[in-house]
């Protein structure tokens, strides 16, 4: 049946998918059920079985894409809601953005190392903790394998969404807005998207993390890896 290929009902069954996971989800507080990891599952499934190329799949991904750049630009909304609180904190805010910057970078890089990967895998793992776009320009800058860096803010977005929140409950950090910036700075739009789901404050909290972390990570990941290059 032709319909089952079609782009239009692709993208149906992409939503489709990831509403079932929300449902699951809000009855079943179950890993499984995250609802990124249940609908990408699924899909791929269905893909596989019916034979349908990616590049027939990705024409239905361009909707979804087409939404994604209004989507961030609407975190301006709580972010501006919270911005009286966020200024008081800049100074503290920066700072811990700069840190969080090269501790995600450099933490990869020396993990990835002992594992045994190879250079180009380290560069490619390196931007692991920013969004997709900007990973992708990092690693393009670096000489990595943006295949490899796509996939790897893909499951540092969805490993943080998961368990983000749980670790930073049980290392008794409690603040609003220190819980928020941490997964916007580890998980970016995923941990924003899971901190939204808390409420507007956390998920300003969060949108900053992501933004500054991502600004940062673009400026100094390339010189971080240059001065790591006689040890990659």
């Amino acid at each position: 049946m032709k319909f089952l290929t079609d782009p239009t009902f692709l993208l149906f069954l992409t939503l489709a998918f990831y509403s079932l996971g929300i449902f699951l989800t809000s009855k079943k507080k179950w890993i499984v059920f995250n609802p990124i990891i249940l609908s990408t599952t699924i899909l791929i499934c269905y893909l596989l079985i019916l034979k349908i190329p990616y590049e027939k799949y990705s024409i239905a991904g361009h909707y979804i894409d087409f939404f994604l750049k209004p989507s961030i630009v609407a975190l301006a909304v709580p972010l501006y809601l919270q911005w009286d609180k966020i200024k008081k904190q800049l100074f503290a805010i920066l700072c811990s953005q700069l840190l969080g910057c090269i501790v995600g970078v450099v933490s990869v890089v020396f993990l990835a190392k002992w594992t045994g990967a190879d250079k180009e895998i380290i560069l490619s793992l390196a931007p692991k903790s920013v969004s997709t776009p900007i990973a992708l320009e990092i690693s393009n800058t670096v000489n990595g394998i943006p295949s490899i860096t796509a996939a790897s803010v893909m499951i540092a977005g969805i490993f943080g969404s998961m368990i983000g929140f749980k670790f930073l409950n049980m290392s008794r950090i409690s603040n609003p807005m220190s819980q928020g910036i941490a997964m916007g700075t580890s998980s970016h739009a995923l941990g924003t998207m899971k901190a939204m789901e808390i409420s507007n404050k956390y998920g300003a909290f969060a949108s900053v993390g992501m933004i500054f972390n991502g600004i940062l990570t673009a400026f100094l990941a390339p010189i971080i890896l240059t001065w790591l290059d006689s040890y990659l």
